[in-house]
């Protein structure tokens, strides 16, 4: 209607009056995300003694320790993984949208996971360290489909996995909401994701909330310990005269 209101002047009143009409109101769902329970039983899924099990470790590790995007994580080589010799440390360089390179910090048991995988299969010149059954760069698709099948399967151990709508950017979703549940700031994580704008991760802030209020809610139907807030008499004369 913006469009219409500038290329046909004429149709201008119709245009205003049609943007003016308020959105539907819809109720806002929730990010979903994984949960340590849920992730640990992926990982049981994974037979480290196959080079597909061991692959799709190292992979699952990488999705719920860093939160990169699955185009990042494709593209992937040895060389994206760099010790700092100050603190011991490994870090994963990537390079996200826009070629914005970041840093992100990796576990000590992702990094070891990543250097026997790399080592035992000798990926160290591979330009992706994700090599498909058919010696093949692996895919998005690919990817994909190995996160649905390991889904699948540790359904059975945590029923729970088939009530959400679970894909590999999940993985990022349950990145930050881990990171905001240990204290860490919202700009912090936001150059953590690569986001261009603070407003872009605002989101997982206003997710992280509603899931506290809604787990007070149930303790306050349980134990009835949440009173209901009753603004006094003298309160509601001076905000009737504001």
């Amino acid at each position: 209607m913006k469009y219409v209101a500038e290329q046909a002047p004429e149709y201008s009143n119709i245009a205003k009056k049609t943007i003016m009409i308020p959105f539907k109101k819809q109720e806002t769902k929730i990010i979903e995300y994984i949960s340590k329970e849920e992730f640990k039983a992926m990982i049981n899924q994974c037979d480290d003694s196959t080079y597909l099990g061991l692959r799709d470790k190292v992979m699952l590790m990488i999705l719920y320790n860093t939160g990169i995007r699955v185009s990042e994580l494709i593209s992937l080589n040895w060389k994206s993984f760099k010790e700092i010799e100050n603190n011991k440390s490994t870090y994963l360089f990537v390079t996200g949208k826009g070629r914005k390179e970041r840093t992100l910090p990796l576990w000590k048991s992702t990094t070891e996971l990543v250097k026997e995988y790399v080592h035992t299969y000798q990926l160290q010149n591979k330009t992706t360290i994700f090599i498909n059954k058919n010696n093949s760069a692996l895919t998005r698709s690919g990817v994909r489909f190995r996160i649905e099948k390991l889904l699948l399967m540790a359904s059975n151990e945590c029923p729970s996995l088939l009530e959400k709508n679970i894909s590999v950017h999940t993985f990022r979703h349950s990145v930050v909401m881990n990171l905001l549940q240990a204290g860490v700031d919202i700009s912090t994580i936001a150059i953590w994701l690569g986001h261009n704008s603070i407003e872009t991760t605002h989101k997982y802030m206003v997710a992280d909330l509603e899931i506290k209020r809604k787990a007070m809610e149930k303790a306050g139907i349980i134990d009835n310990s949440v009173p209901k807030y009753k603004p006094s008499n003298d309160l509601l004369e001076f905000l009737s005269k504001l």
